[in-house]
């Protein structure tokens, strides 16, 4: 076996339909994207080559740079969730009573598809019949907000179930995170006579940089490209107020069958996602590694 492994030939073979897979579902279709972004195409007919103007128009595009903006909005507001699902985590792992079932419980948005979770949250959000509305109502609000018709209040209405969706997935990680912790670490910082604040954010916490990190950039990265929950709900409506990135970019491609805009919108998406992963990297970038056994 180590001398078939030693082969460079045979290692070539292994490796070759996992590169010709990336190739064909991921590179090749970056590279064409970014050859559409160059012409002017309706998706049937000839396209019509006009060179950088699609991409220059991105630059004075103001719905473009309005969805861009909502995006980095959800991109931050996820971000600062992660403090939250990080809390949950650490309680759930403290062997507290109760908490088998509470990590089945936040996992149940998992298990759901965001098109039924969409259409969980548009009856909760309904205007006269929905939950949320009923219980103001029964408050004594004589006039319950219209949730997702209101521009002020359609992103935070709709950040509310994309954070939900997502919570147990970054839960759970923590939570793997956390019990991979040598328990001798924790118990020797006790007979120190550690308190629970300083086991946390001295000993666990810097342990699970690395997990940290990883979340941060799958949280923000995730949200500058989201879609679909937003895409059921809203539709980028009204009148653009939830309009993201990926919802701009469906819409000029596939409303407005303008597939080289739409291509360009899709490109300048990747691009700014490349760039944001780089930045994360380098501001959580560290030298030290902690290493336990």
């Amino acid at each position: 076996m180590e001398k078939v492994m030693s082969n460079k030939l045979v290692i070539a073979l292994y490796v070759l339909p996992s590169l010709l897979l990336l190739l064909a579902v991921i590179y090749v279709p970056i590279v064409l994207t970014g050859y559409y972004g160059l012409n002017q195409w309706n998706g049937i007919g000839p396209m019509t080559f006009v060179g950088l103007d699609n991409y220059q128009h991105l630059f004075t595009d103001t719905a473009f740079w309005q969805s861009a903006w909502h995006s980095l909005l959800l991109a931050l507001f996820s971000g600062v969730s992660l403090i939250g699902y990080l809390v949950i985590a650490m309680i759930l792992s403290g062997n507290i009573k109760g908490a088998n079932l509470l990590r089945k419980i936040y996992l149940i948005p998992m298990l759901l598809s965001s098109v039924a979770i969409a259409q969980l949250w548009l009856k909760m959000y309904h205007p006269t019949n929905g939950v949320l509305n009923s219980l103001l109502a029964s408050l004594g609000v004589h006039n319950p907000p219209e949730w997702l018709a209101n521009p002020s209040l359609v992103l935070p209405a709709l950040f509310i179930p994309i954070i939900w969706q997502y919570a147990g997935f970054y839960i759970l990680i923590y939570y793997a995170g956390l019990k991979n912790i040598p328990e001798t670490l924790v118990e020797a910082a006790r007979i120190d006579g550690a308190s629970a604040w300083q086991i946390a954010t001295r000993i666990k916490l810097p342990l699970l940089r690395e997990v940290i990190n990883v979340t941060i950039i799958l949280s923000i990265v995730g949200s500058l490209k989201y879609f679909d929950l937003i895409y059921v709900m809203t539709d980028g409506g009204p009148n653009g107020a939830s309009e993201v990135m990926a919802s701009y970019m469906y819409h000029q491609a596939f409303r407005s069958f303008d597939f080289g805009y739409g291509s360009a919108t899709a490109f300048a998406l990747l691009l700014i996602c490349l760039v944001a992963t780089w930045l994360i990297r380098k501001a959580t970038a560290s030298g030290d590694t902690i290493q336990y056994s």
